[in-house]
């Protein structure tokens, strides 16, 4: 994912952020301050995909106006259906904006091809219903199937625009990953590291990008098991794009293996110096050309050294996996246990063991220099597993542990470097032995962060549950409007309180279309929806015999930091809601990466339990 720039023989370092200046509604002039010029569309902003039957539906229109205006819902065929005046908001600062909004919650009357029409101006066309988000859990877990290394991507499942041979299998050049050197210190050997997902628009394989998806896609299958409402038949055998139908496994744990089984094969195995530990990544030599295929790579693939981060990342995983792998294969399950204490005896002895901030020749560096919160992670998924004690003194005696802002930050509940909420989260919904007052202690630690992004929903014009330190917006800000909407969602599931629910509705709408920029970040929802994100193959924008990426992928977003050319050259002084372009080159704000699509698909199966469950949209 970073230093994507190099593979299009760009510099990073020489770009540097515009500062973010504070507005002042006095100097505002018309509907936006100054800025790049960037076509919008229509001024009235709304989830493009749609509204569930029962659940808020909020919309924002930018607009000079000062006092409110007349607002009307029309069906598709338009008959008038509800009418009303918007509220004032003044001028949001994430965009710099004058904003106003608008609800029309109460209506409740399903159907396709609404509009809302401010001021003469409508909107982009939506659904109310109850199944709108069905096709989008699917999409976006099919998302690690086309991004599967190792294997064929067979046109049965995904179509023949999406079909491709292996990349980086045995047949390869130098036998691809089946047979990847490993040098340093006087070890000289070689591994089979094949298998896995590819991390990004670029064609590395990261532990700790692998460990917080695999363990994000896990958690979305365990949820089924702990949260009233969840419904895991969509989820099961037979139901997902995976080749494995029929073997009795569910397709969202089948997908899990395939990474699994990758990040099993990156532990340091016994009799090597630092077994045990897991090496923190593989990837090309040299950055992978744009286009390029993944079965047309001809460059050598390395290892580059173990880290602290990715051993305890293992050992979480692993520990997860053991648990839920146990009623359908005991071996692999008891194979998982076995590495997770493996990989945290391993951590425990090497725990300063950092990946180089610098080693961004041929794939993302991923420093992390910081690891207390992989250890709090371990530790909390090594307890849930086993009972016992030795781990659960672990997380208790973190300096984590209590610590709401550290576990759930402000900006970003969760990311590949920090994951220590992965493991409160799990704690707070999973069965395990803490007493009860330990589990409220944590439960309660969930649910003041959870008030915290839902505060910042309800103070955002647009809905959304994300405010960032100084206003700026983050490289991948969309996966942490998710992280946090996962929180919330949690909450919710934890409480029944709607004021969690509705917030992540609310991200949902900003996140297809009810945002700055009126924007679907999602390919293939939404009447103006992201298609050119940065991809070695679904690279459409640079050769017209490639495919654009497929549905349910996920755009980074907006990024106030602008560190690729194209952006920085067409967004200089952007709002930072306004930092995005829709450009293949843009990877700054335009790249897909697996830890971006795991909450989508997470928080996809949350939306659609709740559309079509009594108990998750009742009222509290």
């Amino acid at each position: 994912m970073l230093g994507a720039a190099v593979a299009a023989g760009l510099a990073l370092g020489a770009l540097t952020a515009p500062a973010a200046g504070a507005v002042d509604n006095r100097a505002l002039r018309g509907a936006e301050t100054a800025g790049p010029k960037v076509d919008t569309g229509s001024p009235v902003r709304v989830n493009q995909v749609g509204y569930l039957t029962h659940g808020p539906k909020k919309g924002t229109v930018v607009t000079s106006a000062t006092k409110p205006l007349k607002w009307t819902l029309r069906a598709a065929d338009g008959t008038k259906r509800a009418s009303g005046t918007t509220t004032p908001a003044g001028v949001d600062p994430s965009s710099r904006q004058n904003v106003q909004t608008f609800d029309f919650s109460k209506v409740t009357g399903k159907g396709e091809g609404y509009t809302v029409t401010v001021d003469g101006k409508k909107s982009e066309p939506f659904t109310i219903g109850d199944t709108l988000y069905s096709s989008l859990r699917a999409d976006s877990l099919a998302y690690f199937y086309h991004n599967r290394s190792g294997t064929k991507i067979d046109a049965d499942l995904v179509g023949a625009k999406y079909a491709r041979p292996a990349g980086h299998d045995k047949a390869a050049p130098h036998r691809g990953d089946t047979d990847v050197p490993f040098q340093q210190g006087g070890s000289d050997y070689r591994r089979n590291v094949s298998g896995g997902w590819y991390d990004a628009g670029d064609q590395g394989k990261y532990v700790v990008n692998g460990g917080i998806s695999v363990a994000q896609l896990m958690s979305a299958f365990e949820r089924t098991r702990t949260a009233k409402g969840a419904d895991a038949k969509p989820l099961g055998d037979g139901r997902l794009t995976v080749p494995e139908h029929g073997n009795g496994t569910p397709d969202i744990l089948d997908e899990a293996r395939w990474e699994m089984d990758f990040l099993l094969r990156m532990q340091v195995p016994k009799g090597k110096p630092l077994a045990g530990m897991a090496f923190h990544k593989t990837h090309d030599k040299q950055w992978t050309g744009i286009p390029t295929r993944p079965d047309q790579d001809k460059q050598q693939r390395v290892l580059r050294p173990p880290s602290t981060a990715a051993t305890l990342n293992l050992a979480a995983a692993a520990a997860q996996s053991a648990r839920l792998f146990k009623p359908y294969d005991p071996d692999f399950s008891a194979r998982c246990l076995h590495s997770a204490r493996t990989a945290w005896d391993a951590a425990k002895a090497h725990p300063n063991m950092f990946a180089s901030d610098q080693d961004s020749t041929g794939g993302g560096a991923y420093g992390d220099s910081n690891v207390k919160d992989e250890f709090y992670w371990a530790a909390a998924e090594l307890f849930i597993t086993t009972g016992d004690n030795a781990y659960r003194k672990a997380f208790l005696e973190s300096r984590l542990h209590g610590d709401v802002d550290a576990l759930f930050p402000r900006g970003g509940a969760m990311s590949w470097s920090s994951t220590a909420g992965l493991g409160a989260l799990d704690l707070a919904t999973v069965p395990n032995k803490l007493t009860d007052k330990q589990r409220d202690a944590v439960r309660t630690m969930v649910t003041k962060a959870a008030d915290r992004y839902a505060s910042d929903s309800a103070k955002s014009a647009y809905g959304v549950p994300y405010a960032p330190m100084g206003g700026k917006y983050e490289w991948g800000s969309n996966s942490q409007v998710l992280n946090n909407m996962i929180v919330l969602a949690t909450a919710h599931d934890l409480t029944g309180k709607t004021r969690y629910r509705d917030a992540v509705l609310r991200g949902m709408d900003y996140l297809l279309g009810a945002n700055p920029l009126n924007q679907s970040y999602v390919t293939g929802y939404g009447e103006r929806n992201s298609h050119h994100q940065h991809h070695r193959f679904w690279a459409h924008q640079l050769d017209a015999k490639l495919p654009n990426p497929a549905p349910g992928s996920l755009a980074g977003g907006p990024n106030s930091g602008l560190q690729d050319p194209v952006a920085h050259k067409k967004l200089k002084g952007c709002a930072p809601a306004m930092c995005y372009i829709d450009d293949i080159m843009a990877f700054s704000t335009n790249e897909i990466t697996i830890n971006w699509n795991a909450p989508l698909a997470w928080i996809s199966s949350y939306v659609d339990d709740l559309g079509n469950s009594k108990t998750g949209m009742a009222m509290s």
